[in-house]
């Protein structure tokens, strides 16, 4: 299994190689660091070296320079060559407490990606394994590919998968208003999911979380997190078929997570990360 990652000589592209790193350790998995330069621009020979520093011993790694109009188009062409389970790159330039606030190639990624999109958050830079997989589980068209990569990835690592529902309780309608009310939908398809899940894993603890709040920030900040877990959601129903697009929940998630994210196109069949 290989890995593309979106390397630049900066913040970002050391976020994103923390991330690479993290995450192959726990499968095993090869990482192609891609720099990206405009036709005609010169590679600086030490950027190889700078970069191939930065991953764990644990791992290996190859390195290339590639020219391309932009820095999206060049990293999807790497990962289709390479065949590649996931892109992954740095997610913004900047962001408060570690939040996500989206940049322009990150923001390119997930319009136009063919496979899961790992985003790392500003000042990444964690050395040891994942702890927990957690996939956020929807009731919209698409939540069975976002479950299958969490439990393939879960078993595979061998790590702990949950699963979360999120309920933005000022979006529900307020007529005969009770929290049990509120809940009972996203509970029912949550506790189906996770039977589900139980069923298929034998081997992996699958624990479920039903998350609410007055908005999405609030619910996904109310469930606890730890350093060393990977968020998995999908993308819109309104994306392209087999290509990622951040609906307005997904981005709303984003931008509350103390955590990296991989975002997993629609449609996506692949077998996991």
């Amino acid at each position: 299994m290989k890995y593309v990652v979106g390397y630049r000589p900066d913040e970002r592209g050391a976020d994103a190689v923390a991330l690479a790193g993290v995450i192959a350790r726990t499968q095993g998995a090869q990482l192609h660091l891609v720099n990206v330069v405009h036709g005609g621009k010169a590679a600086d020979p030490d950027t190889e070296k700078q970069a191939l520093a930065m991953v764990p011993k644990a791992v290996e790694a190859t390195f290339s320079t590639r020219i391309a109009e932009s820095f999206v188009h060049g990293l999807i062409d790497a990962a289709k060559e390479d065949e590649a389970a996931l892109i992954v790159v740095g997610a913004a330039s900047n962001g408060l407490f570690k939040r996500f606030t989206v940049g322009s190639v990150a923001n390119g990624l997930l319009h136009a990606s063919p496979v899961p999109v790992a985003l790392a958050p500003r000042g990444y830079n964690r050395k040891d394994k994942l702890t927990r997989l957690t996939a956020m589980i929807g009731t919209r068209e698409g939540w069975q590919s976002v479950l299958d990569v969490g439990a393939t990835a879960a078993g595979r690592r061998h790590v702990p998968l949950r699963l979360v529902s999120v309920v933005e309780l000022d979006q529900l309608e307020q007529t005969d208003f009770s929290l049990d009310n509120a809940l009972s939908p996203a509970r029912q398809h949550v506790n189906t999911v996770l039977a589900k899940a139980a069923a298929d894993m034998p081997d992996t603890k699958v624990t479920v979380t039903l998350a609410h709040g007055r908005n999405i920030e609030e619910a996904v900040d109310g469930i606890g997190w730890k350093s060393g877990e990977l968020v998995i959601v999908g993308s819109s129903r309104l994306a392209e078929n087999r290509k990622i697009f951040l609906g307005s929940t997904a981005n709303k998630i984003l931008r509350a997570l103390p955590v990296p994210m991989v975002v997993v196109p629609r449609d996506f069949h692949k077998q996991g990360i």
